[in-house]
């Protein structure tokens, strides 16, 4: 975001706040704002006109509480006007933020349950199932294919496998992707998750599954490099014959054996 949205995505978070704070129902609340996302992008000239700098805030939230009253809920007409009467650098930074403010919505109901790493990393997973499956890559991304049905596939694979929230998001990531691919709106929510929680994210590779001690421990040795929490995604690859591989950030330490052993071949000319 240019620096007028960054001042409007922080100028409407004391209205999301106060919502999510003040709904009964979570749930609720995130599936209205991803329904008010999907009316604004399907609308050219009811997106230019909440969007419209030229236009009074105040004016701007009045004409959302027009449309959307008796359709959601005050907790969502709360958060819509904050956002919209906000000045944005272009339209599609307050759609992102709408829709930000959905994904925050299901992360926090995930911290309530006390299962907000578990949702971060079935969603890491299954982003990561489905980048290594062509045929269900292309299942769930073709846009010719009615949303009912494609989110009916996420159901038939994850339904009563992963928690209610990760079930919720990668259904969302499926019917709505906003033009971005599933990978791309998977990893759009997971730094939203990383952001409210005021963490890094690290993705691990080694050749044989991390436990649980493992983990801790590196995600203590990276927290203590790095400063501030560092939450641990892992991924399994038998070709690294060993060690770890750990990306985070824009920064890549690469301890593993296969990285040696090719380091060898250069120093020997093969």
């Amino acid at each position: 975001m240019r620096g007028s949205s960054r001042a409007a995505a922080a100028g409407s978070r004391d209205a999301f706040t106060g919502a999510l704070a003040a709904t009964g129902s979570r749930s609720t609340l995130a599936e209205e704002l991803f329904g008010v996302v999907g009316v604004i992008d399907g609308n050219a000239t009811l997106r230019r006109a909440l969007a419209d700098p030229s236009r009074e805030g105040a004016d701007k939230a009045a004409l959302a509480e027009r449309l959307f009253a008796g359709k959601v809920s005050a907790e969502t007409l709360v958060v819509l006007g904050g956002v919209v009467g906000q000045r944005w650098s272009t339209e599609r930074d307050l759609s992102d933020t709408l829709e930000a403010y959905g994904v925050e919505t299901i992360i926090a109901s995930a911290e309530t349950a006390g299962r907000e790493d578990r949702v971060e990393d079935e969603l890491f997973r299954f982003e990561r199932i489905v980048a290594a499956n062509e045929p269900l890559r292309a299942a769930l991304g073709d846009q010719t294919v009615p949303a009912e049905r494609r989110a009916a596939l996420v159901d038939s694979l994850l339904s009563d496998k992963v928690a209610d929230e990760t079930l919720a998001l990668a259904r969302q990531a499926v019917t709505a992707p906003r033009g971005r691919r599933f990978d791309r709106a998977v990893s759009s929510y997971l730094e939203t998750a990383s952001a409210r929680r005021e963490q890094q994210t690290a993705t691990v590779t080694s050749a044989v599954p991390l436990t649980a001690d493992d983990r801790e421990r590196l995600a203590a040795g990276l927290s203590s490099i790095y400063g501030g929490r560092v939450h641990i995604n892992t991924l399994v690859d038998p070709r690294v014959l060993g060690g770890v591989k750990v990306e985070i950030g824009d920064e890549v330490i690469d301890g593993t054996i296969m990285r040696k052993l090719d380091g060898a071949r250069r120093a020997m000319g093969a």
